[in-house]
């Protein structure tokens, strides 16, 4: 069953997007083996299917483009404008979360492929629901990981849990380049928002951990814009640093590429464009994990590293030299 709700405004960052779809999902907390292999988590959590900050280089769409919501919604999956989010999520994460045996219990990721603080989360008190849910039972730890600044609403609860969860807001760029990241991530938090919510949760004395996610080429892909972001993560008591590229799935570097020309960022256009093609594709991967290394390396905290990269888009010659300078880097295959 899907139902539509028209321009619906909950959010303490921006509107949300035109159409916000509800749908009902079959899991809760639900083993992840993706998750596992990259030492973010056992378990992972979704609230939905598509998320209302609309990111432009989301790969979520590609990933999940064979679900049953999309069609019910009348939705493509590659498209943008719309989320679709299902409100009785927190129900079967309780369920869950209870009846797993207390041995094969572990850590959560809140969320995997959505994000529960979104906006049309909020609009159901999505987030802290879930994190409730899965508090309220022992053997459990969560890792948040969202890209809005509303999380602070739940600092509360999880002051109540602190030794049990890690806070992680997306940093996809440095302060000095919020304004380009304003067009590709519509209906998020601001970095700066974000930023003043970490260091929020580091003030609380609570667990924190950097996500770094993407890293725009042409964007935030250079040393000054890493170190910069580095800094932040130092700052705010980072016990892990998760790294990763643009995913070049589906349309998303498509969309990148009109919503920044449509704006004016045309060097920055050209160079998420130019991407778009293997060899320059390999390359900006390869620069890309040269520079956090080199980054994290001057701050003495290399090996807090976890840059998440698959392999199967790079060149033989940059995975060799990948295996040769792999300070950090979690090599990944696509089974």
């Amino acid at each position: 069953m899907i139902a539509t709700v028209e321009n619906i405004d909950r959010s303490t960052t921006a509107a949300l997007v035109t159409r916000a779809h509800t749908t009902t999902l079959k899991t809760g907390v639900e083993p992840s083996t993706e998750f596992e292999k990259k030492g973010l988590a056992r378990y992972a959590v979704n609230v939905g299917t598509k998320c209302g900050h609309d990111c432009t280089y989301c790969s979520t769409g590609s990933v999940l483009r064979m679900h049953d919501s999309f069609k019910a919604a009348g939705e493509n999956p590659f498209d943008l404008g719309y989320a679709i989010v299902d409100p009785t999520t927190p129900e079967r994460v309780a369920y869950d979360a209870r009846t797993i045996k207390l041995e094969n219990r572990g850590m959560v990721q809140l969320c995997a492929t959505t994000d529960a603080w979104s906006p049309e989360a909020q609009e159901y008190d999505l987030g802290r629901r879930c994190l409730q849910a899965i508090l309220n039972e022992p053997g459990w730890s969560v890792r948040i990981l969202t890209k809005n600044a509303a999380v602070a609403k739940d600092f509360d609860l999880i002051q109540q849990h602190r030794d049990r969860v890690l806070v992680g807001l997306s940093l996809t760029a440095p302060p000095s380049k919020a304004q380009i990241m304003r067009v590709v991530e519509p209906h998020a938090s601001t970095i700066p928002e974000r930023i003043a919510a970490l260091r929020e949760v580091h003030r609380l004395g609570l667990r924190t951990y950097a996500m770094l996610c993407p890293l725009l080429p042409g964007v935030a892909d250079d040393l000054e814009s890493i170190e910069e972001l580095v800094q932040i993560g130092v700052n705010i008591g980072a016990e892990e640093f998760f790294v990763e590229n643009v995913n070049p799935r589906g349309k998303n570097l498509k969309h990148t590429v009109r919503a920044l020309r449509e704006a004016g960022y045309n060097r920055e256009a050209a160079a998420v464009d130019q991407v778009r093609h293997k060899i320059e594709w390999s390359g900006y991967v390869v620069r890309l994990v040269g520079n956090v290394q080199e980054a994290l390396r001057r701050h003495g905290a290399l090996g807090k590293l976890r840059f998440l990269l698959y392999s199967a888009s790079l060149t033989e010659t940059d995975v060799a030299w990948i295996r040769r300078h792999g300070d950090g880097v979690v090599l990944l295959v696509k089974e």
